[in-house]
């Protein structure tokens, strides 16, 4: 008995206290020595440890330093290796410096992490400087995997030679090590995305810029065109044409792209590249306007393509032949929106609307025209009046034939015609007599898109 306490207490003595066998309620917690602390799931380890693993590491380092011009060029053919020669001459002159210096802020970052990140500050001229060069990114996150590839093999080689029984305690700088890959190349990246997009929307405004100045007519300056050319794309001579919309109508569906900020809401439903036309847009304060390379597309297939996208009247230019031309096909698109009037979305061609827009380009003249040819209907009563218009208007329409005005009118052919020879008394102009009849369709244009001030 007393040799069975006996053991017991030694069995005490060297775990601690230890509950009575088969009594579970009586069993207390073992007592663990704190050295052992660190061996235990979920808790951190021993600060010491940490610390002694660093040490390794930074060695390790110290030993490397004079090979880093060795380890560059290794990078830099291990990065060329799998570039498959799309890497510009740029890219390839500068890549030993490259690696060299980013090995070397590595390295600083282990042997002296009192003085701050350099490392990542080298990341982010590094994401901004391949963005303006142009490099793709995922070639830049490449580089930045071979990078921590080179620098950890090197490492390991370098404990196995000269202190081998530390290898195992780098298994556990290994996740540092690669967390630490992952902030620069993270830095890196959103360096890279910033500078791209702020390139992008420098490289869009000076597309704007460009356009705009061909649109208001500075096209004869010899060195815009060769400017347009070449930021746009499009040759000095070719077939383009300018579409001009209404800012108050726009496109069915809102916007996005540079205008989501005036017109939020919905997807873009501009006429995109379309048959082989290609459309630039660009709002301005008082409309929409296109510059369109037409290729060999015609300006019906131009009409066709914005028709079912305008919620407006939409105003189409003839074609021109050079960049240049651009400002006068401009103001052409803008006569023939103007032509445009009622409710609905007309597409028109200018060629078709010639007449009105004649009148439209000379606005003292179409009121001394309708003063001359419709003058006589000035005193006549403002509802009879505005009904002998719509009369001569709708005879017109329908190619001079009273049956057919009479169906539109929803009156008999007896009245179209009593309607339009009482236009002939009080104007004294036949309608027969070509010459007549040309004054008077220009004059009536001249009231409808002018106003009835003209009378």
């Amino acid at each position: 008995m007393t040799a069975s306490r006996s053991g017991t207490t030694d069995r005490l003595d060297a775990g601690g206290r230890e509950g009575l066998r088969g009594d579970p309620a009586h069993r207390e917690p073992a007592r663990r020595d704190p050295a052992h602390r660190d061996r235990e799931p979920g808790r951190e380890r021993e600060p010491g440890r940490a610390d002694a693993d660093r040490a390794i590491l930074r060695k390790a380092v110290l030993r490397l330093t004079d090979r880093l011009p060795d380890l560059a060029d290794r990078l830099a053919a291990e990065i060329l290796s799998g570039d498959d020669g799309d890497r510009s001459e740029q890219l390839r002159g500068d890549l030993g410096e490259v690696c060299r210096a980013g090995l070397g802020y590595g390295f600083e970052a282990i042997l002296e992490p009192g003085r701050g990140r350099a490392d990542l500050d080298w990341a982010r001229r590094l994401g901004r400087r391949r963005a303006h060069q142009g490099q793709p990114l995922d070639q830049l996150l490449r580089s930045y995997r071979l990078a921590g590839r080179v620098f950890w093999e090197a490492v390991v080689e370098v404990v196995g030679r000269h202190d081998p029984g530390n290898v195992p305690a780098l298994v556990r700088q290994a996740t540092r090590t690669w967390d630490t890959i992952d902030e620069q190349s993270g830095a890196a990246a959103a360096a890279y995305h910033q500078t791209e997009l702020s390139l992008a929307r420098r490289s869009e405004e000076r597309v704007q810029a460009i356009v705009d100045a061909l649109l208001d007519g500075q096209g004869a300056d010899g060195g815009l065109l060769a400017t347009a050319a070449s930021v746009l794309g499009l040759p000095a001579a070719g077939r383009y044409a300018v579409v001009m919309l209404g800012a108050e109508g726009g496109f069915a569906g809102g916007f996005d792209g540079e205008l989501s900020a005036e017109f939020p809401g919905g997807r873009d439903r501009r006429p995109g590249d379309i048959g082989g036309m290609r459309f630039i847009w660009r709002l301005r304060a008082d409309a929409q306007v296109a510059l369109v390379a037409l290729g060999t597309a015609e300006l019906d297939d131009l009409v066709a393509a914005v028709r079912p996208y305008a919620r407006s009247h939409a105003g189409v230019s003839p074609v021109v032949h050079t960049l240049a031309e651009l400002g006068g096909a401009r103001w052409l698109a803008e006569l023939a929106l103007r032509t445009c009037r009622g409710p609905g979305s007309q597409v028109v061609r200018l060629d078709r609307r010639l007449p009105d827009a004649l009148v439209l380009s000379q606005p003292r003249l179409a009121g001394r025209l309708g003063d001359v040819a419709l003058g006589g209907l000035a005193g006549v009563d403002p509802a009879f009046r505005d009904v002998l218009l719509a009369t001569l208007a709708a005879w017109l329409d329908c190619d001079g034939s009273a049956a057919r005005a009479a169906d539109r009118l929803f009156c008999h052919r007896n009245t179209v015609l009593n309607r339009l020879r009482k236009i002939e008394q009080l104007t004294g102009r036949t309608l027969a007599h070509p010459r007549d009849l040309v004054e008077v369709a220009l004059a009536l244009s001249a009231v409808r898109l002018h106003g009835p001030a003209q009378l």
